[in-house]
């Protein structure tokens, strides 16, 4: 199969086949970096908040030195550590079928795909404690500042636990384009959908910005310590916070959304020159998973179909597998004017009584290779084999301007050729010209395309009557009289007999 370049949507994630010891450590490495990363822009939100924006009371009194100093260095510390030892080992323990190397259970794989949620999870865990014992410490020692670090903190912690869900999830693209690539499609959707995706993007990138706007001017209208100087900075602040990480997350989200449809767009891309090979890694677990899945199954449908079209082809001839395929299939016919070439092996039943099975399957395989190759160099179709022998059929279902000089020219082509390459096989050709009809026989469950008419049965003759003419090939007259001026020119009449079952001569020609 091929797969589009960055087929996960970054060359972080590598490729979705990757060895599973080289997914291993790079799962470990992502997992930690998107844990630490989130907690440090959360921690970096709420001094930005505590210090330059929020209006109230200054948090640095000296009541609370030992718990700034002490406590929450020390909590910091150990919910950073906690976290990602937590967060890790959950992920680690769900995602055991990864690094086993072993195809994931339905239950397995629904778990996988939680284990960004999980995740964020696990850091409002600690968030929520920081949130209950700082704003208890603040309240009891100075409560003028207990809302001010209670909504700081809260803050931060929904800007953690976003920025958590967000990272891990691009962390754990390829364990998704496992679980996606893996057993059937879900019936439901295991993890959160684009609309999700967005709403984060929007409450970290706007919603809580313009919220703490909203709330610096409500302590503008209540407080009247609050200065200008105040409100200006605090706007500010707020506004580099909107500017910068809501450029980042937006950012961050436009490109999970794009990187499932850029795969798709590239994949379409080479659908569209022929590569019916071309796959494309599932790592999204939201909807565009499913139109990534979706596209797969297309291209598995369109290669099963063009199997089958070959398939068909090759058992009744491209030509008419192309015409069944381009028109309404059905029984009946229409009068052709045809050309048609008839090639019959000499002595078969010795061949198949002096020479064991499989020789004489390889040795009649490679006398109709010659065939089949000579007829289709001059636009004819095999229209069946028959044992040991083979009609070729010039003007039908594709109408030739010249089908008798492309079957005599098959015919010279085919009789010099088996002389060459299947020596030990000699065999007589015989073409014949005339209106025909061609068309589908049989009955509405089951039918095959043919050829009947006149020029059918003269072909049919004329191969009994080439076995015993040098050359082994033979046409007639007047199949040689409606070719082309340059291919007449390579035969002259030989005879003129009544061939059997008929009852007018025929003049015969053959090769000069």
């Amino acid at each position: 199969m091929t797969t589009t370049a960055r087929p996960l949507g970054s060359w972080l994630l590598g490729s979705a086949d990757q060895r599973d010891a080289v997914l291993r450590v790079r799962l470990n490495l992502l997992l930690i970096t998107s844990i630490v990363l989130a907690n440090v822009i959360g921690a970096l939100v709420v001094v930005a908040l505590v210090v330059l924006v929020i209006p109230g009371p200054s948090v640095f009194a000296p009541d609370l030195v030992f718990w700034q100093a002490v406590v929450l260095p020390v909590y910091v510390g150990f919910s950073l550590l906690a976290g990602v030892v937590w967060g890790r080992r959950r992920a680690v323990r769900t995602l055991s079928w990864v690094f086993d190397g072993r195809t994931p259970s339905q239950r397995e794989r629904r778990a996988a795909l939680r284990v960004p949620m999980r995740l964020a999870r696990v850091q409002a865990v600690f968030w929520f404690g920081a949130l209950l014992l700082f704003t208890t410490v603040t309240a009891l020692e100075l409560p003028g500042a207990a809302f001010k670090v209670g909504f700081t903190v809260a803050f931060g912690g929904i800007v953690v636990c976003a920025n958590s869900y967000l990272l891990s999830e691009f962390a754990l693209r390829p364990v998704a384009a496992r679980v996606l690539s893996t057993g059937p499609p879900m019936r439901r959707r295991v993890s959160a959908g684009i609309t999700v995706r967005l709403l984060l993007a929007w409450v970290l990138g706007t919603g809580l910005p313009v919220s703490g706007l909203m709330l610096v001017a409500m302590f503008a209208l209540i407080r009247e310590d609050v200065t200008t100087r105040q409100l200006a900075v605090a706007i500010l602040v707020l506004g580099a916070v909107i500017g910068v990480f809501g450029f980042l997350l937006v950012t961050l989200t436009a490109r999970a959304t794009a990187a499932p449809v850029r795969t798709v767009r590239a994949a379409l891309a080479r659908v569209e020159k022929g590569e019916l090979d071309t796959e494309v890694a599932v790592f999204d677990g939201t909807e565009l998973g499913q139109l990534q899945s979706g596209f797969n199954r297309m291209v598995g449908g369109l290669r099963e179909r063009e199997r089958i079209r070959d398939l068909f082809g090759r058992h009744v001839g491209h030509e008419v597998a192309a015409e069944a395929l381009d028109r309404q299939a059905g029984l009946g016919g229409e009068v052709r004017e045809v050309a048609v070439l008839f090639v019959d092996v000499i002595g078969s039943t010795t061949l198949a009584a002096t020479r064991p099975p499989g020789e004489v399957v390889d040795l009649l395989n490679r006398f109709f290779a010659v065939v089949v190759s000579a007829v289709h160099a001059h636009d004819g179709f095999v229209n069946k084999f028959e044992g040991d022998a083979a009609l070729a059929v010039f003007g039908a279902p594709v109408d030739q301007p010249d089908a008798p000089g492309q079957a005599l020219a098959a015919a010279r082509e085919m009789g010099e050729r088996l002389v060459a390459e299947v020596p030990e096989c000699q065999a007589g050709i015989g073409v014949a010209a005339g209106q025909a009809v061609a068309g589908n026989i049989g009955h509405e469950s089951r039918f095959e395309y043919t050829v009947i008419g006149d020029p059918v049965n003269e072909a049919a003759r004329l191969t009994e009557l080439a076995k015993s003419v040098p050359g082994r090939v033979v046409a007639s007259m007047a199949a040689v009289d409606a070719a082309d001026e340059a291919e007449t020119a390579c035969w002259h009449q030989i005879d003129e007999t009544v061939l059997r079952g008929r009852t007018e001569p025929t003049r015969i020609a053959a090769p000069r």
